[in-house]
């Protein structure tokens, strides 16, 4: 069977081209489209769509009243269309913490950049929240999007916010994994080595699924966090600062948006910019916020911070990688254990996607699979023993 589809957008040419799209694709069949909010909720009620598609700007009713109304009277797994400015930032994280599984931006390149199945992004994002949210149907594999070649530390908490220092920005940084066998002893030897260490910084990389699972686990963190959280999540630049902002009105542990030169702070955690590479400085401490390698995929990269704070901070980085698609932090895990650092993994029943963590799970290069309701409790546990 079909996966059926509610499309729900005020344009009638975003409703029409998305229903295109969605044809493209014989896994997906447009069961009903809608012109606002309400139109969604009574058609949601109705049809009983295995998906929606939401745009969050309509008359009559927003697109977040009607996900709230949606998951509380029908819960569909809903992807919503938000637009590239600071407040559809927000709008749109709003709308993941009431239920929607993903987001993308809402342009009319997002919906004409490709007539390729494998390479449409509203189709790769939908079938991964299929493939993780209805467990009744049976899904095609994803195609692959092109994974990135990887590119390329005890202080005190500050709450006044450093000032950005402007400095020249190399073109590019470019860090090369080691080719490496992963079905060779070498590789099983780094997964089955314990580790108990004192980390002096901890490096999160999260993408699809990751503003809900991070928010979960920050706010179960202090104030007085001995160590400073780098975080990668894969964003629009317009997104991130939004995003650090509202984890800061959340959290006890400030959280703010990364800038170049900020000198990392114990109780701090640091939300990579988007459209940019974060990269952690050889011993110093301090960020340089790059534009990097156009040839990379993802800004920010998380082989990119993961393998640059391998080299900062050797067997001193507890890394972990939650929910997201694709491989990106296979690589930088790789670095890490290689380095005697630790890593951890999100398990795949608690992500929304698991192909980031499974790419590192399949690598060898981990040393503990967590429930998201897990990671923030032992983050806990190595804030007060000091080692996990």
């Amino acid at each position: 069977m079909p996966v059926s589809v509610l499309v729900v957008d005020d344009s009638s040419f975003f409703r029409r081209r998305i229903s295109e799209i969605l044809a493209m694709d014989q896994t997906f069949k447009v069961v009903g489209q809608a012109a606002n909010g309400q139109e969604a909720i009574d058609l949601a009620l109705k049809l009983k769509p295995d998906l929606i598609t939401m745009d969050y700007e309509m008359p009559f009713l927003d697109g977040i009243s009607a996900v709230r109304a949606i998951m509380q009277q029908q819960p569909t797994s809903i992807l919503m269309f938000s637009s590239l400015t600071y407040e559809g930032a927000r709008t749109t994280l709003d709308a993941l913490e009431a239920g929607a599984k993903d987001f993308l931006a809402k342009s009319f390149e997002s919906v004409s950049s490709s007539n390729e199945p494998s390479q449409n992004e509203l189709l790769i994002r939908l079938r991964a929240i299929v493939k993780r949210s209805s467990a009744g149907l049976l899904m095609p594999s994803v195609s692959k999007t092109n994974e990135p070649v990887t590119a390329i530390p005890q202080v005190t908490a500050s709450k006044a916010p450093l000032k950005p220092v402007a400095k020249p920005l190399a073109a590019s940084v470019r860090i090369q994994a080691p080719a490496t066998n992963l079905s060779t002893p070498a590789v099983a030897k780094l997964r089955s080595k314990t580790l108990s260490l004192r980390p002096k910084l901890c490096v999160i990389g999260a993408s699809t699924g990751g503003p809900m699972a991070l928010q979960s686990v920050l706010k179960l963190l202090p104030a007085c966090l001995p160590f400073p959280i780098v975080v990668a999540q894969h964003m629009p630049g317009t997104f991130t600062k939004a995003f650090a902002d509202r984890l800061n009105a959340l959290c006890q542990v400030r959280v703010q948006h990364a800038a170049n030169n900020d000198r990392l702070q114990a109780g701090c955690v640091y939300i990579a910019p988007g459209g940019m590479q974060t990269i952690i400085k050889d011993g110093s401490l301090t960020l340089s916020i790059l534009k990097g390698d156009d040839r990379l995929t993802y800004k920010p990269c998380i082989d990119v911070t993961f393998a640059s704070a391998a080299k900062a901070c050797p067997g001193k980085v507890l890394a972990l990688v939650l929910t997201g698609m694709g491989a990106d932090g296979a690589d930088g895990a790789r670095l890490l254990k290689q380095s005697h650092s630790e890593v951890w993994i999100q398990d795949e029943q608690s992500c929304v996607v698991f192909g980031m963590p499974q790419a590192v799970m399949r690598s060898g290069c981990y040393d503990d699979v967590l429930s998201i309701d897990r990671v923030g409790s032992r983050l806990m546990e190595v804030a007060n023993s000091g080692c996990t």
